[in-house]
């Protein structure tokens, strides 16, 4: 979500997406001939952006993030690849013309760890036949557009066997026919709008009063249907602290085969809340997600970026920042530093990705994964450093996080009545003094003072 800092009509909006999305998500200069007068995007679909005061933003109640993506490309002619998992269909467009129109055959399993990640990415290879050694699979026709994830025809296994229909490994599957024709049609470099059906319009409102915390930045806002209940400075851009670590599990589960195992480097021997790792030591990463999001481990998180190369891991996360709309969260390494930076609304942005995306994240943080295809943790007796004491019974998950400029920050979901109806809301604390006192005030707050609003 983009904020304006000044407001501009209507008609100037797919003009500045394409601008914004053409130079900022896949480096294309554009130049708008207005001059003297500075533009920049508001949240897609609105004619002004109002001033972020307590009570609904009806901006953010509409999740047409990925639809604005696709007009803004279809406006400018460019030729993309549309996947919609909702209605499992896929088009190719062709200087903004639909030129391939097929459906999908499998993606991955809706909350498992192998749920296929939304978001905007590009085409980053072509494979006439791509071999997983995750899946030990060949797999024909592959379009790689995000870590592990591809678009491919049906795999087989090496004595040509295909693999069930009821099997998948995350991938965007066609067809074998169907994927020799969009790997036809498709280049690298390529954009490809991976994302769900909007669902339907969340008719919840608020009634609202203001409330007094110690964070110089802060937001609260529905889960559900995007209603910002309190905010201050929402779209300033602070440190963020650990609540990075979010993200580095993100691209740890789509660019690393969790069943791997790293050698624990030198230089992950850091300041850490919890010390547990050794030089030289094996650990499988799948593991490593636990004491890094449960402990806010230094450690595990330089170990999981070291795999994949600290400079390349750190531009992953970076990528997927922008691939799914964060557009003022930028990041420096995988621990959480003074230089990784975002806003509470980015932040918040990045919550509602995690939890319709991504919600084996936080099961973690909450330490209440159940049942995993990975089998037994090898660390025992974690420490939970996200449970904030009178409120942890409605904690959905998130991140406590600290920096060395501030005393903590706070990214999480939890569970609230409003009169006696229960909502996800996020809460998110950046540059606070005690994080843990502001959240549990801003949760009494939202009990206390909201209400629905009158049909």
């Amino acid at each position: 979500m983009m904020l304006e800092e000044t407001r501009r009509s209507v008609s100037t909006m797919s003009l500045l997406i394409v601008a914004v999305v053409l130079s900022v998500v896949f480096g294309v200069s554009v130049v708008l001939s207005r001059p003297n007068v500075v533009y920049s995007i508001s949240i897609p679909g609105a004619t002004s952006t109002p001033a972020l005061s307590y009570g609904a933003l009806p901006q953010l109640s509409d999740p047409v993030y990925y639809a604005s993506v696709r007009q803004a490309f279809l406006a400018s002619g460019a030729s993309f690849i549309d996947a919609d998992l909702t209605n499992m269909h896929l088009v190719v467009y062709t200087n903004g013309t639909p030129s391939l129109e097929i459906p999908i055959m499998a993606k991955g399993k809706t909350g498992s760890w192998w749920e296929t990640p939304a978001g905007v990415y590009q085409v980053q290879t072509r494979e006439a036949t791509h071999f997983s050694t995750i899946g030990e699979v060949s797999m024909p026709w592959s379009m790689e557009f995000q870590g592990n994830f591809f678009i491919h025809g049906w795999p087989v296994y090496a004595d040509g066997t295909p693999v069930s229909s009821t099997y998948s490994g995350g991938c965007i599957r066609l067809s074998t026919d169907d994927a020799k024709k969009v790997y036809d049609l498709a280049r690298v470099g390529m954009p490809v709008i991976v994302h769900y059906a909007t669902p339907e319009k969340d008719s919840f409102a608020y009634q609202i009063k203001p409330p007094s915390v110690s964070a110089s930045a802060y937001l609260v806002a529905d889960m559900r249907n995007g209603t910002v209940l309190v905010s201050r400075n929402a779209t300033r851009q602070v440190p963020i602290g650990s609540i990075t670590k979010l993200v580095t599990a993100l691209v740890a589960a789509e660019y690393i085969n969790l069943d791997a195992y790293a050698t624990v480097p030198e230089s992950a021997i850091v300041e850490t809340p919890v010390p547990r790792l050794s030089v030289g030591q094996r650990v499988r990463a799948y593991d490593l997600l636990f004491p890094l999001l449960q402990e806010s481990s230094n450690e595990a998180a330089t170990t999981l970026s070291s795999m994949r190369g600290t400079d390349a891991f750190v531009r992953y996360m970076n990528g997927k920042a922008q691939a799914i709309g964060l557009a003022y969260t930028s990041f420096a390494d995988s621990s959480g530093s003074d230089q990784d930076v975002s806003t509470p609304e980015d932040v918040f942005a990045l919550l509602r990705y995690i939890l319709s995306n991504r919600s084996f994240v936080l099961d973690i943080t909450r330490g209440t994964v159940s049942r995993s295809a990975y089998g037994t943790v090898s660390f025992s007796d974690l420490q939970d450093k996200n449970r904030i004491d009178g409120v942890s019974a409605r904690f959905v998950g998130g991140a406590m996080g600290t920096t060395t400029s501030t005393q903590g920050d706070f990214a999480g979901v939890f569970t609230a009545s409003i009169d006696g109806q229960s909502r996800d809301v996020a809460v998110v604390v950046l540059d606070s003094s005690s994080a843990a006192d502001d959240v549990r005030a801003l949760l009494d707050f939202v009990a206390t003072q909201y209400a629905p609003a009158s049909q």
